[in-house]
């Protein structure tokens, strides 16, 4: 999928908190007021569009009383050219940028992307275990992330208890999310016509939020020495602002599909998913180990997706591991996606050319090197390739029948990562 601004996202902050309790040694005794560090740089390229550069760091403090303190921070970057929303035509066309006071021009035939798309975020988040009794952890968590023009503030909270002689841990969690955003320009009037640069540009208000409340439930099961079975059913509600203020649709003639004007998009103010999750992990006798997911998603904007996640891990050489990677997603589209408006048609109440609620299908290929230097510190290289293919069989009208209306999307990923203890 195409790489989008990095919101911290509390419905993976529970995924953490609950994979965290449910994977906890039955003896901690070897880890007790230890720190375990893991750092990572990751790169993500789009080819022709958006480049992303992420440091993240995270240490864990381990108590001997079981219990642990983990603090995470990453900082990541975002550069190039972003999707507008608009749509490809035979003819150049100029776009005000979003502040109003300039403007950007895009070729005929080319898809419409603004190459001074620049962002930049700060996140920190902080996540503390302990045992409640001999067979129950929590686990609670604040999260709190910052850009020039988006600020969000979590927090979370998980509970797990052992049953069958720790062979079987059920948990439960709950996410609760405030974000605020101020868009540079402010936040544009739903369908209003984009203004000229340096004009009055048709503006509703200069900030909004939405609040994000995420439930998750989950069952882990010990099938026998080599295999770990994980199910999770998980609940996210949000409310307020979901449109993007810097995506804009293409108004073209019935007839010809030239392009007459463009608009500002529209979306819900709620949005309700449910996703089911099921993770199975397999230790071979020889060593190797088999991990493979898949989740299946559903919401009240009618998109649905299903994700199949595949690694193989296998050790050599004592010191050295390589794990292949493979991972595949689909997804329908939303009910009010739509590539472009047509004159004359009736405006509908809500609408969005954004291609990630588009129909498409992405694979990720690759592998991730490992080399341990002894047993607390490990050097780890991951290399992937991501492609995107969108919906073919939407509608053209007139000129746009000459154009890919959803041009595929290619990627390169790679990630170095090392980890310690002290």
């Amino acid at each position: 999928m195409q790489l989008k601004k990095q919101r911290p996202s509390i419905a993976s902050l529970l995924a953490v908190a609950s994979c965290s309790l449910l994977n906890q040694s039955a003896s901690a005794s070897e880890d007790d007021n230890n720190w375990h560090v893991d750092s990572a740089l990751l790169l993500y390229s789009e080819k022709d569009r958006v480049d992303a550069v992420e440091p993240v760091i995270s240490a864990t403090r381990s108590f001997a009383d079981e219990s642990s303190l983990t603090v995470k921070v990453a900082v990541d970057t975002l550069t190039g050219a972003s999707p507008s929303g608009a749509t490809i035509s035979d003819v150049p066309q100029t776009f005000t940028r979003p502040s109003g006071r300039g403007e950007y021009i895009t070729s005929a035939g080319e898809l419409p992307l603004d190459d001074t798309f620049k962002d930049s975020r700060t996140a920190v988040s902080v996540q503390y275990e302990f045992p409640l009794d001999r067979r129950t952890r929590i686990s609670t968590g604040l999260a709190f992330s910052n850009e020039y023009d988006y600020t969000s503030v979590a927090l979370n909270a998980t509970v797990a208890r052992d049953y069958n002689n720790k062979n079987t841990t059920v948990s439960a969690g709950f996410a609760y999310a405030d974000d605020s955003i101020e868009p540079e320009g402010e936040i544009p009037i739903a369908f209003a016509s984009m203004a000229p640069a340096g004009s009055e540009q048709p503006r509703d208000r200069a900030d909004d939020d939405k609040t994000t409340t995420d439930l998750l439930v989950g069952i882990t099961q010990v099938v026998n020495r080599q295999t770990l079975m994980q199910l999770n059913y998980s609940y996210s509600r949000a409310e307020g602002y979901l449109t993007d203020p810097f995506k804009i649709l293409s108004l073209v003639a019935s007839s010809s599909g030239a392009t007459l004007d463009y608009l500002y998009e529209q979306r819900p103010e709620e949005r309700v998913k449910h996703s089911i999750y099921w993770k199975t992990k397999y230790h071979r006798l020889n060593g190797d180990t088999v991990d493979v997911s898949y989740r299946y998603l559903w919401d009240d904007w009618d998109i649905s997706s299903h994700t199949v996640d595949f690694r193989y891990r296998i050790p050599f050489a004592e010191r050295h591991y390589i794990e292949p990677h493979l991972r595949y997603y689909s997804q329908d589209q939303a009910d009010f996606y739509q590539q472009f408006l047509v004159a004359g048609s009736p405006q509908p109440r809500h609408a969005s050319a954004d291609s990630r609620l588009g129909s498409y299908e992405g694979i990720t290929i690759g592998a991730k090197y490992g080399y341990r230097f002894n047993e607390d510190s490990e050097f780890n290289l991951r290399l992937e390739y991501y492609e995107q293919t969108g919906d073919r069989a939407h509608r053209a009208i007139g000129v746009g029948r000459n154009y890919d209306l959803f041009p595929d999307l290619e990627a390169v990923i790679v990630q170095l990562g090392y980890s310690f203890s002290f």
